[in-house]
């Protein structure tokens, strides 16, 4: 990869320098790209016709068809590039990030973070809504300075080198990020690794972090979560919105989140991923059961929440950064140190956002449980695990009236 920073005085350079940062991929790693997607091995058909053996081999080669002759990565390049974009070295490591500042006084600070297997692209939708709200439908009262963040290991921020770079270390790295770059108060979101992130970072509860915003919540109460892991019948007493998260958890645990496992416990041996562009698109379209339904629609023609291009500039990031092991480390570090979905002691003003096609749609009885300072919580009538990438409009809708009170 190639990239450019503006020239600095080496003089000036500190550890909490900012340095303003572009992309531009030299055209031989396109090039191998496609050479090595149209070299693809292919094996043979699943011998079901469904998805229970994994992700299907028509929407693979649908997907490769389209990538090898049809997709132009210097689209979302040049996107990237007109938006300002920073690296500042946090701990060691350097920490990209893309930095918006609203024309509007009073505008918000907020720190949005991505979650596997993303990228910074999955935010890019909700970047204009936050920081012009005027434009689309909001007042200026509603107006954010959005910081999005690439994870340690994601991305353009750097691969680190050792261990620690877990949860805690990333939540603390944020605050450090947020008040380097001027903000005494901000708020926060996350969905995914994001959403355990923000969860962190309201347990943390720094000063400075007025609330968190979540749109996949840790709300399971420690015996339920476990006796989702453990495979068990859902406890007696349950309410129909509790029974039916009870259920969807437990899928992801006994069918959804095989991935999880393998990173968690052996992600140096994921190879394939980092050597064949069409294993590491296999692997990310395999995050979520209703997650893959849709992008095997968008494959097959349909119009959905996403695109061909939104689904492979997603993909092509993580491989020409070669990031797709260093990212997986994130699952080694947390691994046995905490549960993805249960309550984590969050005693800070909490926004909720429960879309209907989520791993699980959190109850309200249990995040007020587990958000004792629960400040918003809504249903929405569509949408996925991936809600800024799908549902940009409900979620950044979702992030003005969560944090209104807060401001």
């Amino acid at each position: 990869m190639k990239t450019s920073q503006a020239p600095v005085a080496e003089a000036i350079l500190s550890a909490d320098s900012i340095r303003p940062f572009k992309i531009h991929f030299p055209q031989a790693d396109l090039d191998d790209l496609k050479r090595r997607v149209l070299a693809t091995k292919w094996p043979e058909r699943e011998t079901v016709p469904d998805a229970t053996q994994g992700v299907q081999l028509a929407t693979m080669q649908a997907l490769a068809a389209y990538w090898a002759t049809e997709y132009d990565w210097r689209k979302i390049e040049t996107k990237l590039n007109a938006l300002p974009q920073f690296i500042t070295e946090i701990d060691g490591l350097d920490i990209h990030f893309i930095h918006v500042r609203s024309k509007h006084a009073g505008a918000l600070p907020l720190i949005v973070t991505h979650g596997w297997p993303g990228s910074i692209i999955e935010q890019m939708k909700i970047i204009d809504p936050l920081v012009d709200p005027t434009a689309h439908g909001g007042t200026a009262a509603d107006a954010f300075d959005v910081v999005i963040p690439s994870m340690p290991g994601y991305g353009f921020s750097g691969r680190p080198a050792v261990t620690g770079w877990g949860v805690d270390h990333i939540a603390r790295a944020w605050v450090v990020l947020m008040k380097r770059l001027g903000y005494t108060k901000f708020v926060a979101q996350g969905g995914d690794w994001g959403a355990v992130i923000v969860d962190a970072m309201g347990v943390h509860a720094d000063p400075a972090l007025l609330g968190i915003h979540s749109n996949m919540p840790g709300i399971f109460p420690a015996e339920i979560d476990q006796a989702a892991f453990s495979g068990a019948p859902a406890p007696a007493g349950l309410s129909a919105d509790e029974h039916l998260a009870y259920e969807r958890l437990q899928f992801v645990y006994q069918k959804g989140i095989a991935y999880g496992y393998q990173m968690g416990l052996r992600p140096q041996t994921l190879y394939g991923i980092a050597d064949s562009p069409i294993g590491l698109a296999a692997y990310f379209l395999d995050h979520d059961a209703r997650s893959y339904e849709l992008i095997s629609r968008v494959f097959a023609g349909a119009s959905e929440g996403l695109t061909r291009d939104d689904i492979l500039d997603n993909i092509t990031i993580t491989w020409l950064t070669n990031t797709g092991i260093s990212g997986a480390r994130l699952y080694w570090e947390y691994f046995g140190k905490g549960g993805y979905f249960n309550a984590k002691g969050v005693n800070i003003p909490v926004a909720v956002s429960v879309f209907p096609d989520e791993l699980y749609p959190a109850p309200r009885s249990w995040a007020e449980k587990a958000y004792p300072k629960l400040i918003h919580y809504n249903k929405l009538p569509k949408g996925g695990h991936f809600a800024a990438w799908e549902q940009p409009k409900f979620l950044s809708d979702e992030i003005r009236v969560g944090f209104r009170s807060l401001r």
